[in-house]
């Protein structure tokens, strides 16, 4: 996942930034019961850099490298969770990462917590380090096609839940062949 996302442009991805930041950040030993993989690494003493592994490890110079020990604890938390392990395409792993970053942009729109999707990526191309060249978010979704995104999400929320629901607004500029840019 880090590679694909690091691959489109992000600086880095979601695992490579937790190890930095700690994923101890927010976990408590006296409660933590093993219920997520993160519990267990933390667990077991892996906190990130800091530490010299979290979901990587790493040299004394912080250098990480994918850990096998890691790909056994997240392949026996999916095997007792009965999640279905399988190959995933980096196409998709884009998809499921940029796609509901798109949707949660809509919805600031439809709240009005955001003026313009101009707006909303450039917050995202300062503040998160979104690839510059992609234009942000909302205008990267219009290059792709917001029908293309909406049949993706609901594709995803058919499959893993309503955590890919698409936004209302979302729904809308695409059923009208609108683009966030224009709206």
């Amino acid at each position: 996942m880090d590679r694909v996302l690091v691959d489109f442009g992000l600086p880095m991805g979601p695992f490579a930034m937790s190890d930095l930041a700690g994923l101890d950040i927010g976990w408590s030993a006296a409660t933590s019961k093993r219920a997520s993989i993160r519990d267990i690494l933390c667990e077991e003493g892996r906190r990130g850099q800091k530490t010299g592994a979290g979901f990587y490890d790493y040299d004394e110079a912080r250098n990480a490298k994918p850990s096998a020990k890691v790909e056994g604890i997240i392949r026996e938390f999916a095997k007792s969770k009965g999640i279905e392990q399988r190959k995933i395409g980096d196409a998709e792993i884009l998809e499921r990462c940029i796609y509901p970053m798109v949707n949660e942009a809509a919805k600031i729109l439809e709240e009005g917590k955001a003026q313009r999707a101009s707006d909303i990526d450039i917050v995202w191309i300062n503040g998160y380090g979104w690839p510059v060249y992609r234009g942000g978010p909302m205008f990267y979704a219009d290059t792709v096609g917001l029908k293309t995104v909406l049949a993706k999400l609901k594709e995803f929320q058919a499959k893993f839940g309503d955590d890919f629901k698409p936004a209302v607004l979302l729904e809308k500029l695409a059923a009208e062949g609108g683009t966030f840019t224009n709206s």
